[in-house]
């Protein structure tokens, strides 16, 4: 069992920035974490996964070259720095566990599959 608890939301302008944060119960070093996002009335999307041992990192097309996941294995948190903020950035941002096969090809867009999830963290860009 890993409970995950994110943090870091809020309200910013267009062009700001945000660092979102997800603290997990348990070592996180062997498992693929995923950030995913959903907006009102549009369903759950991946945004980026890592995989920190095995050296991968994806993102999703809308946010590559503005966001960066990163994770701490020591202190078992995952981040994800948001640059370049815009308006269709607003959602409810969620990171999950799973396991470490996800982090390959498009797996880790696969929701279905994260065994366990945060309760997510309000993000709202204002144009």
């Amino acid at each position: 069992q890993v409970q995950l608890v994110e943090s870091g939301g809020g309200s910013v302008q267009a062009g700001g920035s945000l660092r979102l944060s997800c603290a997990a119960s348990a070592s996180i070093s062997s498992r693929c974490m995923g950030w995913f996002r959903q907006a009102p009335g549009l369903e759950r999307e991946g945004v980026a996964a890592i995989y920190l041992t095995g050296g991968f990192a994806v993102y999703a097309d809308s946010v590559k070259d503005r966001f960066t996941v990163s994770q701490d294995n020591v202190d078992n948190t995952l981040y994800l720095q948001m640059n370049r903020l815009r308006p269709e950035d607003t959602a409810l941002y969620y990171c999950a566990a799973g396991s470490w096969a996800l982090c390959s090809g498009s797996s880790w867009r696969r929701i279905d599959a994260f065994a366990f999830w945060g309760q997510g963290t309000q993000v709202t860009v204002s144009s």
